[in-house]
């Protein structure tokens, strides 16, 4: 099998690419699946938030859904981001962010980073009461791109 990409500039793909007797040993290394990356977001943004604010965190749910469950009186032009639900005396405050509206409003992956964060940021500051600056006291979240 010829290693010269073909005239569209492409390889093998498919099953026959995988690692076999016959063809190439090594597979090029696939990009971060949105889940994960999503995850990976989301998990970053509730550290830095628990380095600067721990008690915004503290009694507080915080889960990830495709899309939000539209079902019901939903009459507005706009899909919601995330979901602020207060505690009740059977079950703590709840936190949900969305990832399929969030992921199509970002533009880029480092866009999807900073959104995900102002958005559990502000959910968290309406949540809690506590003022989004003391939550995010560096503004855009005092992250570093190392963080990311």
């Amino acid at each position: 099998m010829s290693r010269r990409p073909n005239r569209h500039g492409r390889r093998l793909r498919g099953p026959l690419a995988l690692p076999n007797a016959y063809g190439p040993t090594a597979r090029p290394l696939s990009p971060q699946p949105r889940e994960v990356f999503f995850g990976k977001a989301v998990q970053t943004s509730i550290r830095t938030i628990q380095k600067n604010c721990p008690r915004a965190l503290t009694g507080i749910d915080i889960g990830i859904e495709d899309v939000p469950d539209l079902t019901g009186n939903w009459n507005e032009d706009r899909v919601p981001l995330a979901a602020a639900i207060e505690a009740t005396s059977d079950r703590p405050a709840r936190l949900v962010i969305y990832r399929r509206p969030l992921e199509h409003r970002a533009h880029t992956r480092r866009g999807l980073q900073i959104l995900v964060y102002r958005t559990v940021v502000e959910q968290l500051s309406a949540l809690t009461l506590i003022p989004v600056h003391e939550i995010d006291p560096d503004g855009l979240g005092g992250t570093e791109e190392d963080d990311w």
